[in-house]
């Protein structure tokens, strides 16, 4: 097992560097002045070149890269252009909100796909099986920002039920006044993972339903609910890698429902240092969300050897 962590390992530092390089590079490389959003319109040119200058913008890129990447190591990110934050607070700060809403999202998505797709793949070809799969079709063809302004104009405008934006007066805590604006974006961003692990699931489960050492293990006597706990450890390794791409996505993916609900977090940040075109903040979330991904997919590597030792020979 240590074998195979130092190998993931040393896979994972020529990914982060390329990771790193690729943000760099994509972020410079788009149009428009990052100065223009702080400079006045009748800016004199003496000081569009000494803030050029103190931003580090008259320099070659590979040496702005070699001074980010640098400075990034040791957990500076650089200040932002348009409010002169540290980029690294607000970065963490958004991360908290994100993670906040991306593990509810996943823990409602996941839980109802794997009812769903255990229930579709153990009564296939039935009535409840095409409703489960039609749910799930409809979990992943539905646009989701446009779900997430359906569901504000029925439960928060309509109805007065949930409030439609923001996430609650104050530092976030586990009260009924905060969970209020995190039950429209969380349901949002868990319609998407729920179908795909309701799909995936129930073709793992039906494939596995149709091996023979599961007609093997009933033959010897065993009862439906050993065989069910035979067909979950079998079918464990590939759903766990999908949820972990899911939650990889719903981290870095959630830049369209933070910005339909107002949600504080990475995607939302994004979105404001965009159209600021504040390019440290925007560098340090990218790399930041990317950064996730990677360890993410890391953590999930190890947990497929831990379950399946067959991945760890292979």
């Amino acid at each position: 097992m240590l074998v195979y962590l130092a190998k993931r390992l040393a896979y994972t530092v020529p990914i982060v560097f390329s990771v790193a390089l690729v943000c760099f590079m994509l972020v410079h490389l788009s149009p428009g002045d990052p100065l223009i959003s702080i400079l006045p319109a009748d800016a004199s040119v003496e000081l569009e070149q000494r803030l050029r200058i103190q931003y580090g913008f008259d320099r070659p890129l590979p040496v702005q890269f070699w001074i980010w990447i640098s400075n990034a190591l040791s957990g500076d990110l650089g200040a932002s252009i348009a409010n002169g934050r540290p980029v690294l607070s607000e970065v963490l700060q958004a991360v908290r909100n994100t993670l906040l809403l991306a593990c509810t999202a996943a823990v409602l998505g996941f839980a109802l796909g794997m009812f769903f797709g255990l229930v579709a793949g153990y009564f296939r070809d039935s009535w409840i099986d095409k409703l489960a799969t039609s749910i799930a079709i409809a979990g992943v063809s539905v646009p989701h920002y446009w779900l997430g302004m359906v569901l504000v104009i029925i439960f928060s405008v309509q109805l007065n039920w949930l409030p439609a934006v923001g996430a609650g007066p104050g530092n976030w805590s586990w009260t009924w006044t905060h969970l209020q604006y995190l039950v429209l974006p969380a349901v949002t961003m868990a319609v998407i993972p729920m179908g795909i692990i309701t799909r995936t699931v129930r073709a793992l489960v039906g494939d596995i339903l149709s091996n023979d050492f599961v007609d093997a293990l009933r033959a010897k006597g065993l009862g439906e609910g050993r065989v069910f706990l035979h067909v979950i450890k079998n079918a464990a390794p590939t759903a766990i890698a999908v949820m972990g791409l899911q939650l990889g996505y719903l981290l870095g993916g959630s830049i369209l429902i933070e910005t339909v609900f107002s949600w504080p977090g990475t995607g939302f940040l994004l979105n404001t240092a965009i159209f600021q075109r504040d390019l440290p903040l925007l560098q340090g979330t990218i790399l930041v969300l990317a950064l996730f991904f990677v360890f993410l997919n890391l953590f999930v590597d190890m947990l497929q050897a831990m379950i399946d030792p067959r991945i760890k020979r292979g």
